[in-house]
């Protein structure tokens, strides 16, 4: 059963369209790739399905629901998303995490309980009272990805979660994207231009091009036998 599915989506910017009429499904609990060079309109269409930007046209059904731009409701509670550049709250890591759960009302008791979890799941036990500005990158960026995991969202979105990330770090995230969507059944759609990334993480692979995703499949398909011109291009490194 799909949780996303978005028909002939549209969004320009100056004239130029960075969404150009694009459909696609997302399963519940899968990890869906959105590959593509920078410029593809990856990042737009994340902003989209995160409810960050309003398309100009095209319909969207979340968990079978239409979302109405004007009043997402509850829908919006139930998506988070991850940037490529993390910012931290000038403040600890326990604040950082938690602070959520508090606009939401959890009592504190849960919430400690819930940070406590995250923190295990991230790597960054004993964390809880660091600033957070003080981390490095990649322990901002696992930060972030704590603090979106511990509302429990349906859909996590990440937008090249490992870039410019050093291997250590970037090992360690994606270990934390297969383990939430395993056992946590989290749908998880991340964006990269690393085709090596996808490959090991995703189970099926949206390739965008221009605006436009010329080709979907699994995973093993695309790399293996692309059915499009552009995607045997851009996997064989001859796309630019």
């Amino acid at each position: 059963m799909s949780l996303v599915r978005v028909l002939n989506l549209v969004k320009a910017y100056d004239g130029k369209r960075a969404l150009d009429g694009v459909s696609l499904e997302i399963m519940k609990g899968e990890i869906f790739c959105v590959m593509g060079h920078s410029g593809a309109g990856k990042t737009t269409l994340l902003r989209v399905l995160a409810l960050l930007e309003r398309p100009d046209s095209g319909e969207y059904y979340f968990d079978g629901v239409r979302v109405s731009w004007n009043r997402p409701g509850s829908i919006r509670k139930e998506i988070t998303m991850v940037f490529q550049t993390p910012v931290m709250f000038n403040t600890t890591v326990f604040k950082n995490i938690a602070y959520g759960l508090m606009l939401r009302g959890y009592p504190m008791a849960e919430i400690k309980r819930r940070v406590e979890e995250v923190l295990r799941l991230v790597r960054l036990e004993g964390y809880e009272h660091r600033k957070a500005k003080t981390l490095s990158g990649g322990e901002k960026q696992r930060v972030a990805i704590a603090r979106a995991i511990v509302l429990e969202p349906k859909l996590l979105l990440m937008d090249e979660p490992t870039a410019n990330l050093d291997p250590t770090n970037s090992t360690i995230i994606e270990d934390i994207v297969r383990k939430i969507a395993k056992e946590n059944g989290t749908t998880i759609v991340f964006s990269t231009h690393n085709m090596f990334q996808a490959k090991r993480l995703a189970d099926r692979i949206a390739h965008m091009y221009s605006g436009r995703i010329v080709e979907i499949g699994n995973t093993r398909e695309i790399f293996e036998k692309p059915k499009n011109e552009l995607t045997r291009k851009f996997i064989n490194g001859e796309l630019f």
